[in-house]
């Protein structure tokens, strides 16, 4: 059986009307392969769950998958983007593992990034310059432990993660809110081609075609949170789209982190809400590997820093006898400055 047929019948089986996603994860993993899954007998159908009408759905499949899925193909074949079935085994394992993961993944990139550790970077499309800054230090950190940024290709924090891991030299994934055909938002077209160029990839459960419409952009929360070890949400307002990948997070046993902010900024409100309700402070990427424990343990040292100077190095010369003993009794205190 080539992974073009496989492909071409999972494409048919999910357009076929009253076959859910569900469905169709569940004949795989019972059949083994979504070409397996056409050959089961109605009986075997019914058992599994499927409703008399999708049982004839299924059934009137075997043997001749969609016309409409041979163009698919075609096109994944012309724009080297990879089809993974559940029973695929290049399917990410993390992913496999949650509760409802897609039946069908295309990847367009490097299918090895999806097999490295992850950790999420997530946050507000409105975020702060100083957030974005906090964003691109700690992938670019993680990236030098060996960690890949995963994220959503989404204005603001999203951006500066994958933006802070490219700049590293390093790999990063792009969990997509449409069809693999495009990028969304189109200003970042140029950061997904570098994103690709650095041995990363980008990922989505949806069709070629598949507009970005807004209900993707919550289903495809679960699978950035599904790939990754870890969640960090760095500025998230009240509600917002990153405490549902936090929420899903949870949901699939992952660690979840987050970054403190002002107390009178609306995008501290999220990460202050997941810090009362248990999530690890984060303010360096060192402090992701600990929340990690024993999920990950780098193989690099952390980077060298330069060393703090001497505190008599910090203190000014060319001060005569009085100020300079003036500034030895006043050094180390807080001092008023009237009385200096």
């Amino acid at each position: 059986m080539s992974d073009e047929y496989e492909t071409r019948c999972l494409l048919s089986l999910l357009a076929l009307p009253g076959v859910g996603e569900a469905s169709v994860l569940r004949l795989q993993i019972e059949a083994g392969s979504a070409a397996a899954a056409l050959q089961m007998s109605s009986e075997r159908l019914r058992e599994l769950g499927l409703r008399p009408d999708a049982v004839v759905a299924v059934t009137s499949l075997r043997g001749r998958p969609d016309v409409s899925s041979a163009h698919v193909c075609e096109w994944l074949q012309r724009q080297q983007v990879a089809a993974l079935g559940f029973a695929s085994d290049h399917y990410p394992a993390l992913l496999r593992q949650t509760a409802s993961p897609p039946p069908l993944l295309f990847v367009r990139g490097a299918l090895q990034a999806l097999q490295t550790p992850q950790v999420a970077i997530v946050g507000s499309r409105g975020a702060t310059v100083s957030g974005c800054q906090i964003a691109r230090e700690i992938a670019a950190g993680l990236a030098h432990y060996g960690l890949t940024v995963t994220s959503g290709l989404a204005l603001g924090i999203d951006a500066a993660a994958h933006q802070g891991a490219v700049d590293a030299g390093a790999r990063s994934v792009a969990v997509l809110g449409c069809g693999p055909d495009r990028i969304y938002p189109a200003r970042h077209r140029r950061l997904a081609s570098a994103l690709l160029e650095h041995g990363g990839a980008l990922v989505s459960e949806f069709v070629p075609g598949t507009p970005p419409e807004p209900g993707n952009f919550p289903r495809r929360n679960r699978i950035i949170s599904g790939l990754s070890l870890g969640v960090l949400v760095v500025e998230a307002a009240l509600p917002s789209g990153s405490l549902l990948t936090a929420r899903c997070a949870l949901e699939q046993d992952r660690d979840v982190m987050a970054v403190p902010g002002p107390v009178r900024s609306r995008y501290s409100r999220g990460c202050h809400e997941l810090l009362r309700n248990g999530a690890a402070l984060i303010e360096t990427a060192e402090d992701v590997l600990q929340a990690l424990g024993d999920r990950f343990r780098p193989n690099v040292p952390a980077p060298a820093t330069a060393p703090a100077p001497e505190a008599d190095d910090a203190r000014p010369s060319g001060l005569d006898r009085d100020e300079q003993r003036a500034l030895e009794v006043t050094a180390d205190v807080a001092t008023p400055t009237d009385l200096i």
